[in-house]
């Protein structure tokens, strides 16, 4: 394959198309395409916040359509994921456990993610955690009273909650499945009784494997977007020797000074992109936590798209919302919405909803955008959606009358 040349909207295009976010899905979801979807992306990541769907399951549904969110607490009990620290907190293919595990046998370089000192001053109550699972059986965290008097929270761990977690960052413990979503910690050796540290494989091969996987996963890559992907630490391997060795393929953007990698694999998809043959034509709602969005500089490289999640921000100091979900039509980020799902109610709240300078208003982006809000309220089971503040401000009315019709169509 000679060295090619993609436009911005061919680029986007090709890591739309490696997303799994280029075109609608066709079919209905069977439980297999949730473990292939993450396979493709090489992990998903966890977080709990559920204003809306929890992230893992929003992530699923942007590429799968409506499915069953327990199939993937299905597909971790029967041991094809576990939960480690990829990206962030995440689910990944079992068969991927042997490039975590250096993480796990140096804990200390995980930095916050692991505390040398609670392991150093606390060892008795760390012991004793592990000895009762060994004896007990697995536990969740809200197995244990807090006794040292203190309120909950995420910042105020109770003592067997850091404890079973600085176990599971060195690998002591994993997550056998979740309970209502909390996790149920077991000892390693029962969650996955075959594995040998013999098989875990050199770290130079590791992370070469981490290079291609996040080129792959992402269609294309400009070199510095590469080590955030696994949130791989140095020394990192330079791209340009996987392109000498034949496992990376070099191409350019238009208007971009550096080049891109491609992952040989995809080398048909991306001349595809490049004869401008890959037609974007899914409208969706993303997750905060959706890999297209998760890397601020990347996003804005490919979309233009400044993002940032403002649920940790103060509130006064917030511009979009708490948790704002972008909005992906048709190639482009067009937009973000803070949704909240009012379960009992059946009523799917968009709190506000702003779109990008420059986004033009037509019938067939109202209906694409509305449409998406429709699907995603519905799996929710949050059929009735209410339009608040919009930006700009004409687009509430054509929303909500898009909205109704959708709706009285669904009936």
């Amino acid at each position: 394959m000679s060295e090619l040349t993609l436009t911005l909207a061919a680029a986007r295009a090709l890591h739309l198309a490696a997303q799994g976010l280029l075109q609608p899905r066709r079919k209905k979801a069977q439980k297999s395409d949730v473990l292939d979807t993450i396979r493709h992306m090489g992990m998903l990541q966890i977080d709990t916040i559920h204003v809306v769907a929890r992230s893992p399951y929003l992530v699923l549904w942007s590429r799968l359509g409506d499915y069953p969110p327990v199939w993937l607490e299905q597909l971790l009990e029967e041991g094809a994921l576990f939960e480690y620290w990829a990206h962030e907190a995440c689910f990944v293919p079992i068969e991927d456990y042997g490039l975590f595990r250096h993480r796990m046998l140096d804990p200390a370089a995980m930095g916050w993610k692991y505390s040398a000192a609670w392991m150093r001053e606390r060892r008795a109550e760390v012991d004793a955690v592990l000895a009762h699972i060994r004896a007990h059986g697995p536990v969740k965290s809200s197995d244990f009273e807090r006794t040292d008097g203190q309120a909950g929270g995420w910042w105020q761990w109770k003592p067997e909650k850091r404890s079973l977690e600085v176990l599971f960052t060195a690998g002591h413990l994993m997550i056998a499945r979740r309970h209502n979503f909390q996790r149920v910690y077991d000892l390693a050796e029962r969650v996955l009784p075959d594995w040998d540290d013999r098989r875990t494989p050199a770290l130079d091969d590791v992370r070469r494997t981490f290079v291609l996987k996040t080129v792959k996963a992402l269609g294309l890559a400009r070199a510095s977007w590469i080590a955030d992907y696994f949130r791989t630490k140095p020394p990192r391997l330079d791209p340009e020797t996987l392109v000498a060795q034949g496992l990376l393929l070099r191409a350019r953007v238009q208007g971009w000074d550096d080049p891109v990698y491609i992952h040989p694999d995809l080398a048909d998809l991306a001349a595809g992109a490049a004869a401008g043959n890959l037609a974007a034509t899914a409208t969706t709602i993303l997750s905060p936590f959706d890999p297209v969005v998760w890397d601020r500089r990347r996003a804005l490289d490919l979309f233009g798209f400044d993002y940032r999640l403002e649920c940790y921000t103060p509130a006064e100091k917030r511009r979009y919302g708490y948790f704002t979900l972008p909005v992906l039509r048709r190639g482009a980020l067009v937009g973000r919405v803070d949704a909240k799902a009012h379960r009992r109610e059946q009523l799917f709240e968009l709190k506000s909803v702003t779109l990008e300078p420059g986004v033009k208003i037509s019938d067939r982006f109202v209906r694409d955008v509305a449409g998406a809000l429709q699907r995603c309220a519905s799996w929710h089971g949050c059929p009735q959606v209410r339009v608040g503040a919009c930006e700009p401000v004409e687009l509430a009315g054509l929303l909500q009358a898009a909205l109704s019709g959708a709706e009285e169509d669904a009936r």
